[in-house]
């Protein structure tokens, strides 16, 4: 499904029951801006409790910053594996070494450098 927030297309896209927000979603939560056959992770986002695609359609889609998830809540669903629908805590998907822990899909090695701006690093 798209939605249009002024001349942004927004999908909201279903992975394994799970909706996913973001600019060019696939069913897999590639999007416009990382789309590589790595790039098969969402993040629930602390701020609003919405999965996105990336940091990159929240702010594109929201109209709010983007909150990082505190050490405190690490416990918390809110990785999602775009290859087979697999929810991780995230200090799971922080130790994953690139994993998903249920399907083996391989991650992205590169996101690593932006955890900062999801979690509390």
């Amino acid at each position: 499904m798209q939605i249009f927030r002024g001349c942004v297309a927004i999908d909201c896209v279903d992975v394994f029951g799970v909706q996913v927000r973001g600019v060019g979603v696939d069913a897999q939560t590639r999007c416009a801006h990382y789309h590589s056959v790595l790039d098969v992770i969402a993040i629930r986002m602390a701020c609003c409790g919405e999965y996105f695609a990336c940091k990159d359609c929240h702010e594109e889609v929201e109209g709010h910053a983007i909150t990082v998830w505190p050490r405190s809540q690490w416990d918390t669903r809110a990785v999602l594996c775009g290859a087979c629908g697999y929810e991780m805590a995230i200090h799971e998907y922080m130790e994953c070494g690139n994993r998903c822990p249920r399907c083996e899909a391989a991650f992205n090695p590169g996101c690593r450098n932006h955890y900062h701006f999801y979690f509390e690093v």
